[in-house]
């Protein structure tokens, strides 16, 4: 007899069944992400889903499973997020449908080229919150520079604005995908601020690599960062920012 069989007896009688328990929900997910792989795999060759994840079977992976965590069916995942430099991120009008199918309400309250106003409650609350975003905001970070702001300023401030409600009043919603596909730049990083990244390479072990795929997880400031061999092209960043830009105006 063990020590522990002596002192505490039964602690090994109920431990067991815990430990099995953990060991088949860490099994059926392991599973699952092979076979999310096998699915990713055939849809990477589809139009069904969005450019910035076409070809990119890893990503697609990435996407499923993200997307299940946040009780997104798998078709509806692809439509509503964006890998960026390995970083899963919803778009904005993906984060807004979340947590309102929460029960949580989310209003836009003024918009135009120069000043976003929305305000959010909780379910079952009775105070609002309110953010605004204006141009000016966004020129002292930095952001009217590029591209999609030059050419949708209305679309990306509604974008901004609905990422910050959306934390702001239902952070346990987003817990597994904080931040907006419209927040992240060409790094992976919102406002200079570093997010982890997920790569196939931690959710399919024993896949093949891919070309581009990070040989590393630290940060870019670390001086053992080693870079992607393939960094999305501006086009690209361009497409991923224009389809949100045709959602919105839809």
């Amino acid at each position: 007899m063990t020590e522990i069989e002596q002192h505490a007896p039964g602690v090994v009688e109920q431990a067991a069944p815990q430990m099995q328990m953990q060991d088949h929900a860490l099994v059926q997910w392991a599973y699952a992400a092979q076979e999310a792989h096998k699915i990713a795999t055939s849809l990477a060759r589809t139009s069904f889903v969005p450019r910035s994840l076409q070809g990119k079977p890893g990503d697609i992976t990435a996407a499923i499973l993200a997307g299940q965590e946040l009780g997104l069916q798998p078709m509806a995942a692809l439509r509503s997020m964006d890998i960026i430099q390995g970083t899963p991120a919803l778009r904005a009008h993906a984060m807004r449908g979340l947590v309102q199918s929460r029960g949580h309400q989310v209003q836009l309250v003024e918009s135009g080229e120069a000043l976003c106003v929305m305000r959010g409650k909780r379910r079952g609350e009775d105070d609002w919150q309110q953010v605004e975003w204006s141009i000016e905001r966004a020129q002292r970070l930095g952001l009217t520079g590029k591209d999609q702001w030059k050419k949708q300023p209305q679309a990306m401030l509604i974008a901004r604005a609905t990422g910050e409600i959306c934390r702001l009043i239902a952070s346990d919603v987003l817990h597994a995908m904080p931040y907006a596909s419209e927040e992240l730049d060409g790094f992976g990083q919102a406002d200079g601020v570093q997010v982890p990244r997920v790569t196939v390479r931690e959710l399919v072990p024993d896949s093949e690599p891919e070309a581009g795929e990070p040989r590393t997880e630290l940060p870019k400031d670390d001086p053992w960062y080693v870079a992607k061999d393939e960094a999305p092209s501006d086009d690209e960043v361009t497409d991923t920012y224009a389809e949100y830009a045709e959602e919105v105006a839809s």
